[in-house]
């Protein structure tokens, strides 16, 4: 009997039709025990060399995993960054790769307009000063009087930018990949956007070509007082640039959905001026479902394409 390994930290296995359509097929689905990203050593224990579908998460599916897991044939990956995943190696391989770039949009967006709608009017400092007796009075900023600069006009770019607009704020972008930009939106260069925007946010997914983007060099070309939000990637950004460039009061704030190791735990926790949240960006109820139903569906159609099932 073939094996599939759902290694996402949660899933609902029991409201997926595809899911229970290839439990029907006589495949046995096997979850995530640790209930966490997974370690490299983790998902070779997992995948086996019984697992032809691989129903992914954020654990790194590299060169090494790939070559010990010898009947995998499909990986969905339930989200949109295919930084984890050894691309070519899986082509090597003839293992199918897919992944879910619409469905956490949304959410990403909001979660990063949050982010933004915080760092401008301090609520998360200001409730923390508020616990501990104090009654701080000190002025936000208006988003609708910044300029915000949004590095990948992607999925989830185009909506942030849509939702900064409904705000009033004036919006540029970066992306090389684009000639034009949707409607109200100014497409400059990198080094435009970071010596104009107020407010930078990233969208763009991660490679070795973008490794700590925003470094120390690229904060120095930033305005004093920039706000910088990082809902993408960790790896993006230089942390520790970034620690030093908070704790001087060069950048006014950060907030960091991602790091480069998670659970993160490093020298950013004691910045006060940044917010940190746990890789929360896609983690709606709405989303995880939509993201959970395409993915799950992406690797039933891929195990009909290796003509592992019939359709």
């Amino acid at each position: 009997m073939s094996k599939i390994v759902v290694s996402t930290s949660s899933f609902g296995f029991d409201h997926n039709p595809a899911i229970q359509q290839l439990r029907a097929q006589g495949f046995t689905i096997t979850g995530n025990p640790y209930q966490r990203k997974l370690t490299e050593d983790e998902i070779i224990g997992l995948l086996g060399n019984d697992t032809v579908a691989l129903l992914a998460g954020v654990e790194p599916l590299t060169e090494r995993v790939l070559a010990s897991a010898s009947a995998l044939r499909v990986i969905a990956r339930c989200g949109t960054g295919m930084d984890s995943v050894d691309l070519a190696a899986a082509q090597r391989r003839n293992i199918r790769v897919s992944n879910t770039p619409e469905a956490p949009a949304q959410a990403v967006a909001e979660l990063t307009l949050g982010l933004m709608l915080d760092c401008l009017r301090q609520i998360n400092h200001t409730d923390r000063s508020v616990r501990q007796g104090e009654w701080p009075r000190s002025q936000g900023r208006l988003l609708a009087a910044r300029t915000v600069g949004i590095i990948g006009l992607g999925h989830i770019g185009r909506r942030v930018a849509a939702l900064c607009q409904a705000f009033g704020a004036k919006v540029i972008a970066h992306d090389p990949y684009l000639q034009q930009a949707p409607s109200g939106i100014e497409l400059v260069s990198l080094a435009d956007l970071l010596e104009q925007a107020d407010l930078i946010t990233l969208h763009l997914p991660y490679s070795p070509s973008v490794h700590h983007l925003i470094s120390a060099d690229a904060i120095a070309r930033m305005k004093p007082g920039t706000i910088l939000i990082n809902a993408a990637r960790g790896g993006l950004v230089d942390e520790a640039a970034l620690c030093a460039a908070l704790d001087s009061g060069y950048i006014e704030a950060a907030a960091l959905d991602s790091f480069e190791q998670e659970p993160y735990q490093g020298p950013l926790c004691k910045c006060n001026q940044a917010i940190l949240t746990s890789h929360i960006g896609s983690l709606a109820r709405e989303t995880r479902q939509r993201m959970e139903l395409e993915a799950a569906e992406n690797l039933r159609k891929g195990l009909i394409e290796a003509g592992l099932i019939n359709a």
